[in-house]
């Protein structure tokens, strides 16, 4: 499973909240990022969880199943 975060990310940090493991705010660009390239199998199901969540609808996730 691959998660990226669009340009839609309007920085609420949900997703940081939710998941801090997964993801980061960044400072600098006022939204959040994805801290691994697949993401492990245990943080699978939260990170679906955080993309259903998201209001602007800014977690795209490739999933690999």
């Amino acid at each position: 499973m691959k998660v990226t975060i669009t340009s839609q990310c309007m920085g609420d940090r949900n997703c940081n909240n939710l998941c801090p493991e997964v993801f980061e705010y960044d400072e600098d660009q006022l939204k959040s990022t994805v801290n691994f390239d697949e993401i492990p199998d245990q943080y699978k199901d939260v990170v679906r969880q955080a993309a259903a969540e998201c209001g602007a609808d800014a977690i795209e996730i490739e999933d690999d199943e």
